[in-house]
């Protein structure tokens, strides 16, 4: 599974966590921060952890930002974690450090601060609130990181399969928090599944609702839309050198819808996708024709974006098929007359 995939931390920041900075920068007892903290609703306090975490990760102190997070855990454990409150910002914090500690590489630590954190979650198994549900598809999905770091597939399949799931039935109460999370763990999907069924079955089970985030087309759905073009990009080619290309058509065929909505003028990139696509339709049984349409129709898009490597590989891919009548040549010396 690509680390460029699956990252820590993905979860789009939604609420205004000043209050949370505020309490914790002033210069109170901590009997008094504690008991102002368990006013402060969950994801306000999870999202201002998480964005210390992101920029302090981004400044290069991974490590400080691991004891940083240490720190916070401890403040909120001091007094134990009997109240509601601080038990999901503990198992918040657990589900952080995790993920920080695996984009250091600590998979061992990175697998038991994990591992406490569904043990404190396990705690109340029939819980199915927003704080519960959250945290436990974040700690999934850190943890299929970790199995398929190790090359544990098979775990690894089982954990991104829940952590998609819950990610699902959470954007629908939210799609601007969970949207983007949800995409993220459909592409993560695509690269851990060794199974083309699976593969297929779960592009094709979220197939209405990422098309639905994709309406949305925010800053946060942006960054995982691309990573899913990425994901459905890539396993369209090696479906291709696998030889199979009638699945190979449909990655690229969903590649290319979502796209186009990121980049609404043709790119060289949806240029080159396009070529994918059409030398995968030469391959199957009645797309031939199809396929030669698109590939022509290609050369002049080739050439409008000055793309010459691309329009290269479109003459050799149509120099290279019997075409069934079509004036490649004569189409050509229309594109470029003496």
């Amino acid at each position: 599974m690509s680390q460029d995939i699956l990252k820590p931390l993905f979860l789009e920041l939604t609420t205004d966590t000043s209050a949370v900075e505020n309490l914790l920068t002033s210069d109170l007892s901590p009997e008094f921060i504690r008991e102002r903290l368990t006013g402060v609703p969950f994801n306000n306090a999870y999202d201002f952890a998480r964005d210390v975490a992101r920029r302090m990760v981004a400044e290069g102190r991974d490590r400080e930002a691991i004891a940083r997070m240490e720190e916070f855990d401890e403040f909120i454990t001091a007094n134990g974690d009997d109240d509601a409150t601080f038990a999901n910002l503990h198992a918040a914090m657990l589900q952080i450090i995790a993920g920080l500690r695996l984009h250091c590489g600590d998979y061992e630590e990175a697998m038991r601060d994990a591992g406490k954190c569904l043990n404190l979650l396990a705690r109340e198994p029939k819980r199915r609130d927003e704080p519960f549900l959250s945290v436990l598809a974040a700690v999934l999905y850190d943890i299929a990181r970790m199995h398929s770091g190790r090359g544990e597939y098979r775990q690894a399949e089982r954990e991104i399969e829940k952590a998609s799931k819950i990610y699902e039935r959470l954007a629908r109460t939210d799609a601007g928090r969970y949207g983007a999370a949800h995409m993220l763990a459909v592409a993560a999907a695509t690269q851990t599944y060794t199974s083309r069924v699976k593969q297929a079955n779960m592009l094709a089970h979220f197939h209405t609702a990422t098309g639905a985030y994709m309406e949305m087309l925010d800053a946060g759905v942006e960054g995982a839309a691309a990573k899913l073009v990425d994901s459905l990009e890539q396993e369209g080619r090696t479906l291709a050198r696998m030889g199979k290309q009638r699945e190979a058509v449909q990655y690229f065929t969903r590649a290319l819808k979502y796209l186009t909505r990121l980049e609404p003028e043709m790119s060289v990139r949806q240029l080159a996708l396009s070529v994918d696509l059409g030398e995968a339709l030469l391959a199957v049984k009645g797309s031939r024709d199809k396929a030669v349409h698109l590939l022509n129709t290609l050369l002049h898009k080739a050439t409008k974006l000055h793309a010459e490597e691309q329009h290269k590989r479109i003459v050799d891919i149509l120099l290279n098929t019997r075409t069934g009548g079509v004036d490649i040549l004569g189409f050509w010396h229309k594109i470029f007359p003496k």
